[in-house]
């Protein structure tokens, strides 16, 4: 089978990377060694996150990294063995955290973000699912007046952003969502995100666009890539597939590709777990809830409340540990009335991220018809569709909407 392009990982940024060029006139092969919408992008907070204008930072306070070091918090653990293994990115991502850097990060990652809801909604009504799509934002809630001053000050401080949001009094906060304990005394409600409440049916509602619009979706192994006369090629289970371009959108699983074809990008994983809980107690929950103290999100999903967890730093393979997951369990149940588990076993996904806190969009130097879409850490349901965009316009000579350079491969040598 022949197409132009080939595009390596049906997660979000894949489908999305797809659909983009399908609508500029390139015929596209998706491949995945799973069905689309089954790894990473099934398992988040479901936020298309566009309040988040400050990139995940590395903490610079002594008295944070004080607390981390004891590895007893719920919004961040680390494994012991796995640490000598981190270190050297850990402080890169530390160094990349400066103030200076932060601000240089942001700058580079607000056209993104400023454009991430409008990428979603042109994909959302035409592939159906706008059902799966809620536009009353999501709530930060807290329960001490120290950090709810904090947290309104670091609010005002976005003010160049435009940002839409509301300070909640405790009897607003109560109002919206009557779950919450009753020591909530206040909270920020986010207005200008969307949520979804089946991130990877999302997903699969794009690829089934992507394949109704004249697309084609193949399971096989993207490790067989290989290039070969001026071409790509890669076994799929429908024989071997022939391109003229690829594109490595592979999330958590981009190293395989990359390293082998003799790119060094500082690409990591962060962990993180979700469980789903059944309501309890008559309540409803009626947006995504984060407990920014402990680090954790309840949304309300199609499969129950879902609790999605913080940072787990460990070996990528390591086994499931329920460290993480049993100390925010224990926060949110002191939140909001959850009931039993529905989940056999905790979901444990893998974050791509890079240590300057940008993902990698664009061109592989060495290689002609070698693209990149991945280390979108945190934020890769919030930029799939914005970033295939961007990448799309690039290979195919479309002036970008943004500069590029900041997410180039380039950036690390």
């Amino acid at each position: 089978m022949h197409c132009d392009t080939i595009v390596l990982g049906a997660g979000i940024v894949g489908v999305s990377t797809a659909l983009q060029l399908q609508a500029r006139g390139r015929s596209v092969v998706l491949l995945d060694r799973a069905m689309p919408g089954s790894g990473t992008s099934h398992g988040n907070a479901g936020l298309i996150e566009r309040a988040s204008v400050i990139p995940y930072s590395f903490p610079r306070e002594i008295s944070r990294l004080l607390r981390y070091g004891l590895n007893q918090q719920s919004d961040v653990r680390y494994s012991l063995k796995h640490l000598p293994k981190a270190g050297p990115w850990l402080l890169k991502y530390w160094q990349q955290s400066a103030p200076k850097e932060l601000a240089k990060a942001t700058r580079a990652m607000l056209p993104l973000i400023e454009k991430c809801v409008s990428e979603h909604d042109l994909l959302a009504e035409p592939a159906g699912v706008t059902a799966l799509i809620d536009d009353s934002g999501w709530i930060e809630v807290y329960r001490t007046p120290a950090d709810f001053d904090k947290a309104q000050r670091d609010a005002a401080a976005l003010g160049e952003y435009k940002l839409n949001y509301r300070v909640l009094g405790e009897q607003q906060v109560h109002a919206l969502e009557p779950g919450l304990h009753t020591d909530v005394i206040g909270g920020i409600h986010w207005l200008d995100p969307k949520t979804v409440s089946d991130p990877g049916g999302l997903t699969r509602g794009y690829a089934e666009l992507f394949v109704k619009r004249g697309g084609t979706f193949v399971t096989g192994d993207a490790t067989s890539l290989r290039a070969t006369a001026g071409q790509w090629q890669v076994e799929s289970q429908k024989g071997l597939i022939v391109g003229n371009e690829v594109v490595v959108a592979l999330g958590p699983q981009a190293r395989a590709i990359f390293e082998p074809l003799g790119y060094r990008i500082p690409l990591a994983i962060k962990r993180g777990y979700h469980m789903h809980y059944a309501a309890k107690d008559g309540q409803t929950m009626q947006h995504p809830i984060l407990d920014s103290v402990g680090g954790y999100v309840l949304a309300p999903m199609v499969g129950g409340i879902r609790l999605t967890t913080g940072i787990e730093f460990a070996d990528s393979d390591d086994p499931i540990n329920e460290v993480q997951l049993r100390r925010c369990e224990e926060r949110a149940q002191r939140l909001y009335p959850l009931g039993e588990r529905v989940d056999a076993e905790p979901w444990l996904g893998r974050r791509p991220c890079l240590p300057d806190m940008c993902p990698v969009i664009g061109p592989g130097s060495r290689h002609k018809g070698l693209w990149f879409n991945f280390g979108h850490a945190h934020h890769g349901l919030t930029l799939g569709p914005v970033s295939g965009r961007l990448l799309a316009e690039m290979m195919t000579g479309e002036k970008p909407f943004t500069d590029p350079a900041p997410y180039s491969a380039e950036r690390f040598h």
